[in-house]
């Protein structure tokens, strides 16, 4: 088992749903320790830097208006595995196929409207966390 970080975000309608505590319990009870939290509104130069990757991709405005259009909570989660352990517990991106008991499943709406987001890989984990946190910001 390795330790690991990864970065959470509890997206817009998650916290426009008032789920943030129930979403953080679920990772508590999954062995995720959140070592630090922000609750802030992405600004458009943000959102679209973060999601760089999807530029050219014909969803990417849609995602930039998702995430700026409300507060979101940012989080760097702490743990075994953490990264593969969050991905499990975040459920498949469209929530209609997420397993039972997963966040999706629970408090997403549509695959654009997923609840969440998670880093994938170590590497997308420290360039995600870089991104909202300094390192002073981490416990």
């Amino acid at each position: 088992m390795t330790m690991e970080r990864t970065l959470s975000i509890l997206k817009p309608d998650a916290v426009e749903k008032n789920k943030i505590g129930e979403i953080i319990a679920m990772l508590e009870g999954a062995s995720l320790r959140p070592i630090a939290i922000k609750r802030t509104r992405l600004t458009r130069a943000q959102a679209e830097g973060f999601y760089a990757v999807h530029r050219e991709r014909k969803f990417f405005g849609e995602l930039v208006e998702f995430m700026t259009r409300g507060p979101v909570v940012l989080m760097v989660l702490e743990g075994e595995n953490a990264i593969t352990r969050y991905r499990e517990i975040m459920g498949a991106t469209d929530p209609a196929k997420a397993a039972e008991g997963t966040v999706r499943k629970k408090y997403a709406s549509s695959i654009g409207e997923n609840a969440v987001h998670g880093s994938d890989a170590p590497e997308t984990a420290k360039f995600e966390i870089g991104w909202f946190f300094a390192g002073s910001e981490l416990g």
